[in-house]
């Protein structure tokens, strides 16, 4: 038992650490594309090279991005295969039909457009040109669809039957894999979240890059430019990220009542009507005892958990988790394979949750006040050096956003890999061991490790050299002695 517990653990922790360093490139690329094909577009329309040299010189960073994603994804796959070979048996037949997709159509889609967009600059009209990197940007969304459908799955199986004789699920309806609710409401909220993250991290380069210009340097007005057209990307993305998370959390009431009640940190039922202020108070801090799952520490404010569940100053209902725990013991057993309970990390989702909207609400502020610094008739932006400090920190803040979004969709859904399906426990690998699993999550912490800091080094690289660093080089003599021999040829 010693040894099972080994291996689930590191085989968990082996799907958290690809997973989550992959989601930081995803969203990353996506955005960046978003970013670069509307700088594209500009120029297009505006004739102006400065939005030419913009879509250049980020489509770098983009590049590099895509590139990094591209291998990580490929990691994380393989990890299925090698720790997860029964839950890959168990939802092959389903997901084997959503993955094809996502590779033949939409990722060869990408990595087709994103060569023809990178070396054919003075081959085709601007007008042409701009349509490679819109149908790279269009292709990576759509792949990102193919592979949330396969997550929502998990979340909410719909579209199957159980093979009891394979002791698998079938898949009965594509069409349900495709209109799941659950999909609906992650795929768009993953969408935004694309623009927050693209639209901070340029704006954040940004700031960093105008920290080492003089208030003169011809670049200013490319990075000041870059601010504007990034952060209007990014509070976009903000907006939508408030609207369709709102949604999701919504949603979760009926599809997952556990992980909803945990985000607001509700262990006893709450029923309005029964109370004097006839709404239901939301937790600004909450402390649950992880054994007795009970809260022990709470500070609430009154009104909002019913403003943001029930979207009305009073009404709503909450149910708890103990009751839900109950619940769960009814529909699944009291045991089912190696499962205690049915309880989720109640802290982890509830102050996961707080940083997102925290999170989101900051960077909101962040964007509108940056944008009203950078207006085109004042330099404030470019001599207050605190706030472009702040600025090009906030970089790093979608990055942690992301990540509590995906600890609050993956962690919320346990003991279960898919949801009502198949625990976490049965879906392990049986022939790998504790040894093997330690190594090569050694290996691949050490090759995101690598690959994370050659992304970092190159990226500071190219916001080092700056938009003109190809001009330069084209001015500069490559060999100081060119001259000497073209007047001995003379």
């Amino acid at each position: 038992m010693v040894t099972l517990v080994g291996i689930l653990d590191l085989a968990r922790f082996q799907f958290a650490m690809t997973t989550i360093f992959h989601f930081f490139f995803v969203p990353m690329s996506i955005g960046l594309g978003v970013v670069v094909s509307i700088m594209e577009t500009m120029y297009v329309i505006k004739k102006d090279e400065i939005y030419k040299k913009m879509a250049q010189f980020w489509g770098k960073i983009f590049l590099l991005s895509f590139a990094v994603g591209v291998v990580t994804g490929l990691i994380q796959e393989f990890q299925f295969g090698m720790n997860w070979s029964e839950y890959s048996r168990y939802v092959g037949d389903i997901f084997g039909s959503l993955l094809a997709i996502e590779a033949l159509v939409a990722f060869f889609a990408e990595s087709t457009f994103i060569g023809l967009w990178s070396f054919t600059w003075d081959r085709f009209k601007p007008s042409i040109h701009v349509l490679f990197i819109w149908i790279t940007t269009i292709g990576s969304a759509i792949s990102s669809l193919w592979i949330l459908a396969a997550n929502s799955f998990m979340q909410n199986p719909v579209g199957y039957a159980i093979d009891n004789h394979m002791g698998r699920a079938e898949l009965k309806s594509f069409g349900a894999l495709l209109s799941n609710r659950q999909l609906w409401v992650e795929f768009p909220h993953v969408v935004v979240g694309t623009l927050v993250t693209a639209g901070f991290l340029v704006a954040g380069m940004s700031a960093f890059k105008l920290l080492k210009l003089k208030k003169n340097d011809k670049e200013v007005l490319f990075f000041r430019k870059s601010i504007n057209i990034a952060l209007i990307v990014g509070l976009v993305g903000v907006v939508g990220a408030l609207a369709t998370g709102d949604k999701h959390a919504f949603e979760l009431q009926s599809m997952q009542p556990m992980k909803y009640a945990a985000m607001e940190g509700v262990d006893k039922t709450i029923t309005s009507s029964e109370r004097k202020d006839k709404a239901q108070p939301w937790s600004l801090i909450s402390v649950t005892n992880p054994d007795t799952h009970k809260v022990i520490a709470r500070i609430e404010i009154p009104y909002v958990l019913s403003i943001l569940g029930n979207h009305s100053l009073t009404g709503g209902n909450t149910t708890g988790t103990t009751e839900l725990e109950k619940q769960l013991e009814k529909q699944y057993g009291k045991t089912h394979g190696d499962i205690k309970n049915y309880y989720v990390p109640e802290n982890t989702l509830f102050y996961a949750f707080r940083v997102m909207a925290v999170g989101a609400g900051g960077l909101m502020m962040l964007g509108l006040v940056a944008l009203w610094m950078n207006r085109r008739k004042t330099q404030l932006i470019h001599t207050q050096r605190w706030f472009l400090w702040i600025l090009g920190i906030a970089t790093f803040v979608p990055f942690i956003i992301n990540t509590a979004g995906w600890l609050v969709t993956e962690l919320g859904r346990y003991p279960w890999v898919v949801y009502g399906l198949m625990p976490i426990s049965a879906a392990v690998s049986p022939n790998v061991s504790v040894l093997s699993l330690l190594i090569s999550n050694i290996i691949y912490f050490l090759t995101f490790a690598t690959l994370g800091g050659i992304m970092i080094w190159l990226s500071r690289r190219v916001l080092h050299a700056g938009p003109n660093a190809e001009e330069t080089e084209e001015l500069s003599p490559s060999d100081p002695y060119d001259n000497l021999a073209k007047g001995a040829e003379a």
